[in-house]
């Protein structure tokens, strides 16, 4: 899974992103070029086109055309087996797909945002951080706003 997030693990509103820093879109880019991506249908709405060099993967319960170059699976059986021939697949969202496959994740990707957003109406489902290695690749700041790339591996149980 790859997120930003404020403290309050605030994702979005009115289905776009709240924070949009520079580096951190790189970061994205970097970190799912190459990498199948599999998102709800309001995620990939509003993503700004097709994004290069990575297969869109959507999770609607309606039947969609998409277009050729997207797969839309209708249940979480097929995007499952869809999925399991891929050594990694990116989850970018929604807050729906996000708390649906949290219990398939093995590695959180999040960039740890450090303000608020009040007027937030998606969240990243809530996870026990003590379940996970924390790992911290980079700080940064922009605009005044700092925030943190971190990468949380799941626990050998």
């Amino acid at each position: 899974m790859i997120a930003a997030v404020g403290k309050n693990l605030e994702l979005g509103k009115n289905n776009d992103l709240i924070w949009r820093f520079k580096e951190d879109l790189q970061f994205f880019k970097e970190q799912t070029m190459g990498k199948p991506m599999v998102m709800g249908y309001n995620t990939f709405l509003s993503l700004p086109g097709l994004l290069p060099g990575r297969k869109h993967i959507v999770l609607s319960f309606e039947k969609l055309d998409l277009g050729k170059d997207v797969k839309v699976v209708t249940s979480m059986d097929e995007l499952l087996d869809t999925i399991i021939d891929y050594p990694e697949v990116m989850i970018i969202g929604g807050a729906s797909i996000y708390k649906q496959m949290l219990e398939h994740s093995g590695k959180l990707i999040l960039t740890e945002v450090e303000a608020e957003a009040k007027d937030a109406d998606v969240y990243f489902p809530k996870f026990d951080k003590n379940d996970w290695n924390r790992e911290l690749l980079s700080e940064q700041e922009e605009n005044n706003i700092k925030y943190k790339h971190l990468v949380y591996t799941r626990k050998s149980k």
